[in-house]
């Protein structure tokens, strides 16, 4: 998925979750600010992610489909080691810092091979997004800062919300894989 691709989800998810909100308007004592909305968002992906990627035998990490017009495409540890690079490359954007682990080219370190390390290596990048989705605020979201990706700036709400944006597109792939094994998704039990 390219950057653009991926903000185009992202503004397409934002108009999607302002339309909710303003159907279902919460009381006045219930105020939610912009970082707990985002944080929110982030911990739905999270959720439905990692039981995604739990949910897969680790002799099953391997798999990519074959059968079709599948040539080329990621194993599902791929599709794990991928996502959670992209959320430590994100959140070291949103956070104007150097990322701080090796996302190997967006891929994720090669050294990872046991589903063990790779689960830790997706939670540990969810802990990392969710640091960094806590700094922005209703005075910096529109604010930008540097592109991960070399396309000159964009807006940490662009950033956040591409990390659900982007966690989902995978995770509909790794749903796939799951169905393709003979395992019912968590999400769908």
């Amino acid at each position: 998925m390219n950057m653009k691709s991926v903000q185009c989800a992202a503004f397409g998810f934002i108009a999607l979750v302002t339309i909710a909100a303003a159907q279902n308007p919460k009381p006045a004592e219930e105020h939610r600010t912009v970082t707990m909305v985002l944080d929110h968002l982030t911990s739905n992906i999270e959720n439905e992610f990692v039981a995604a990627a739990d949910a897969m035998p680790e002799d099953k990490y391997s798999f990519a489909p074959t059968n079709g017009e599948f040539k080329g495409v990621r194993t599902f540890a791929q599709q794990v080691k991928h996502v959670a690079a992209v959320n430590y490359i994100f959140g070291a954007a949103i956070l104007s810092e150097k990322v701080p682990v090796d996302v190997g080219d967006e891929s994720g370190p090669a050294s990872l091979t046991t589903k063990a390390d790779i689960l830790k290596y997706l939670k540990d990048s969810f802990v990392y997004v969710h640091k960094a989705v806590a700094t922005i605020n209703e005075k910096n979201v529109v604010g930008t800062v540097r592109s991960p990706f070399g396309e000159g700036s964009v807006s940490r709400l662009g950033l956040a919300t591409s990390v659900p944006a982007h966690g989902y597109d995978h995770y509909g792939q790794m749903v796939v894989y799951l169905r393709m094994n003979g395992i019912v998704p968590p999400a769908s039990r």
